[in-house]
């Protein structure tokens, strides 16, 4: 049985993820949707066409992580796509923060996505693709986003090599690096802080972001921008110290 499992599946990219390759992919027998919110998986399950299983888990729990394993193994499921979307941001000064929220991100953005997919990998064969959610804050560190940026400079770092060390067994990894895209992400983001405004003038809708992945994932790259925005973003972050792009965001926030 071929499989396609989706963390972080309730909402916002995760859920779209699972709408477009309902619709694209017929060669996945099922999809395996990963969340927290076990009403949200089951309503999203009841508009798929592809046959679903949900699994209400907190996937920072290594004893979870061990259950959806075995449903693997006892089903004799071959991963045919690994999509970690689960994870979240906080903003505002880092010792302003509640530090079991601070370190949460790095428990789910980091050790889990890790976790989940070092436990999924054997379960993959040539053609499989791994795809992980990054950010384009991971481009640089980001003063009142310190943490998250760290997390998602960790993911794409891992992912890119990763990438490299699976060549030989024909599996693809790719990192996913949106800039602000319109999901409820900034519902949890903003409660502790703001993001600059001049950002929330190149948001994207979560379709044109997975969109993109898929067909950057289809093309065996390593990282997939969506927006020319971002790109030029990427871009810049390569050629400017990131000491200038910093002293330039406290800048723009000061105003």
């Amino acid at each position: 049985m071929k499989i396609a499992i989706i963390t972080g599946a309730s909402s916002g990219i995760g859920k779209e993820f699972a709408r477009q390759m309902d619709r694209y992919f017929t060669n996945i027998d099922e999809f395996w949707l990963v969340a927290r919110r076990e009403d949200k998986l089951e309503e999203l399950s009841k508009h798929l066409l592809h046959k679903t299983r949900i699994f209400p888990l907190d996937i920072t729990m290594d004893y979870n992580l061990e259950e959806l394993e075995y449903e693997v193994i006892r089903h004799s499921a071959q991963v045919c796509m690994l999509i970690n979307c689960a994870g979240y941001g906080l903003m505002g000064h880092f010792v302003n923060q509640n530090r079991e929220e601070a370190l949460g991100m790095i428990r789910l953005n980091c050790e889990a996505l890790s976790n989940v997919t070092h436990r999924l990998i054997r379960y993959m064969r040539k053609e499989s693709r791994i795809i992980q959610l990054a950010s384009s804050a991971a481009f640089v560190p980001q003063t009142d986003f310190a943490v998250y940026a760290a997390t998602k400079s960790y993911v794409l770092s891992f992912s890119r090599a990763l990438n490299r060390e699976l060549i030989e067994k024909g599996i693809t990894v790719t990192a996913v690096c949106p800039g602000p895209v319109d999901t409820p992400f900034f519902d949890i983001a903003e409660k502790t802080g703001s993001t600059l405004a001049i950002k929330k003038y190149t948001m994207v809708s979560p379709v044109a972001v997975v969109l993109q992945a898929l067909k950057d994932s289809y093309k065996k790259k390593s990282v997939s921008v969506c927006s020319i925005p971002i790109k030029m973003f990427r871009v810049f972050a390569k050629l400017m110290p990131h000491d200038v792009i910093l002293s330039i965001m406290r800048l723009l926030k000061a105003k």
